[in-house]
């Protein structure tokens, strides 16, 4: 997923899906999107946690 998504529209997903999951109560949407849509975030922010914060790559 890397690879194939840019940056911005990933977390724009994660997001989007985080949003949604609050809708849980509705049929088609679940609570399920929103662990889902941190995961999808969370590729891109761990990144830029790393470079505010100063810390080195692993």
């Amino acid at each position: 997923m890397r690879l194939r998504v840019p940056r911005g529209l990933r977390a724009l997903l994660g997001l989007l899906l985080v949003v949604l999951g609050l809708f849980g109560f509705l049929p088609v949407l679940g609570f399920w999107m929103i662990p889902l849509g941190i995961a999808i975030a969370a590729i891109d922010l761990r990144p830029l946690w790393r470079r505010w914060r100063g810390r080195p790559r692993r």
